[in-house]
């Protein structure tokens, strides 16, 4: 293959991910493949869920924050820990960051830690102007590159769109995700029977 034509293979696989990105980024979204076992997706909603007994490890995540801090998802471990992928130019991430710091005050005296992931922003003052803009105080890695979403396993819970939110139970394990712009009402709905799990599996 010439140079002009390896070149112009890069531009259409780079155009592709570019557009997969762009239309992920909505305010409904729908489950995607159904490859891991035990995975559930419930009627009417986005809400993928997986049974304890059957869960898959979280990655690992952790790196620097969009203002320059730390944060590791394992450093959770005990805590139920609310997972959610957004970018600033999003439209739906906009529109769910307000109640996702709101549940962040509800909850976070209860045994809950937020941790964001910030994607697809070359610029991390980007990141940190939203942040302002809505009030949102839980951490969150910067990931301009994709890098820390590329960890999640394929199948039900990799993540497909900006934006993605997951819950991850104290084990460490992936509980349940839901695909786009949501109410509060409905991450909540999510995140209360995980945190009502009590001992083993």
């Amino acid at each position: 293959m010439n140079g002009t034509k390896r070149s112009a293979t890069v531009l259409a696989a780079a155009a592709t991910a570019v557009a997969s990105v762009l239309a992920g980024c909505s305010a409904f979204g729908s489950p995607g493949g159904t490859g891991q076992s035990g995975f559930v997706a419930a009627k009417g909603s986005a809400i993928a869920t997986v049974a304890r007994g059957h869960r898959l490890d979280a990655p690992d995540i952790s790196g620097k924050t969009v203002d320059g801090r730390s944060a590791d998802l394992a450093g959770y471990r005990g805590k139920v820990v609310v997972v959610n992928i957004w970018a600033s130019w999003c439209d739906p991430c906009r529109g769910e960051a307000k109640g996702l710091e709101s549940l962040w005050e509800k909850y976070r005296g209860q045994g809950v830690q937020f941790l964001g992931i910030n994607t697809r922003d070359g610029d991390p003052a980007n990141a940190v102007a939203f942040e302002r803009d809505k009030g949102v105080t839980f951490p969150s890695l910067y990931d301009p590159d994709g890098v820390q979403i590329l960890k999640f396993p394929k199948g039900a819970f990799d993540p497909q769109s900006i934006p993605t939110t997951l819950v991850v139970d104290r084990d460490g394990k992936l509980a349940a995700r839901v695909l786009g712009g949501q109410s509060e009402a409905t991450i909540e709905s999510m995140l209360r029977p995980v945190l009502a799990e009590q001992g083993d599996a």
